[in-house]
């Protein structure tokens, strides 16, 4: 039996982990690009391929995080590089342990500007207000309303992702009201 995979997407503060938090509640299989971009930075190989890619962001021999992300974020032709470093070795990461499940969700943040729709059998999207996303982030990550727009702006839209073949869960309410939005997502998928 061929293993079926849905991704959950949405801009930066959307409420992709608290969806996919809900999703493991109900029983479902979930795999994460964040925890696979975590484990990759534990190895010594995928550090050694930063520093050649970006040596200015180097810090006593290692990859200074901070300045990469700062770097990226300032810099499109840096974040394309490292986009085009680090996504495909995350996704490989992601697929290989996706087909040890029946039924899994993968939380994949940027699912349609890395173009990895076609990888899998459906996908949710979840919108949220922008007020609200920023608020999410500058609470959570502790950035500036400036810092958290620039890395809005390099994501897609809401406005494009509305455009875009996937299943809209609204976020801009409760938790209840996000987990009966998710429930008929998951009807409309024919998984519930």
């Amino acid at each position: 039996m061929q293993s079926k995979r849905f991704a959950v997407t949405g801009g930066i503060g959307s409420g992709k982990s608290t969806v996919c938090a809900l999703l493991k509640e109900m029983g479902y299989a979930v795999l994460s690009c964040d925890e696979i971009s975590r484990e990759l930075w534990n190895s010594e190989e995928y550090k050694k391929g930063l520093l050649a890619l970006f040596p200015s962001c180097e810090k006593e021999g290692e990859i200074d995080k901070a300045r990469l992300t700062a770097l990226v974020f300032q810099d499109g032709e840096a974040l394309e590089r490292l986009n085009a470093y680090a996504h495909p070795r995350i996704m490989e990461g992601l697929l290989s342990r996706a087909e040890t499940f029946p039924l899994c969700f993968c939380e994949v943040p940027l699912l349609f500007e890395g173009g990895y729709e076609g990888l899998f059998d459906g996908v949710i999207a979840v919108v949220r207000e922008e007020s609200a996303r920023k608020n999410a982030v500058e609470g959570r990550d502790g950035v500036s309303d400036e810092e958290v727009s620039r890395r809005m702006r390099a994501q897609i839209s809401c406005e494009e992702l509305k455009k875009k073949r996937c299943l809209l869960v609204e976020n801009n309410g409760t938790k209840g009201e996000l987990e009966e939005r998710l429930e008929a997502a998951l009807q409309q998928l024919n998984i519930r």
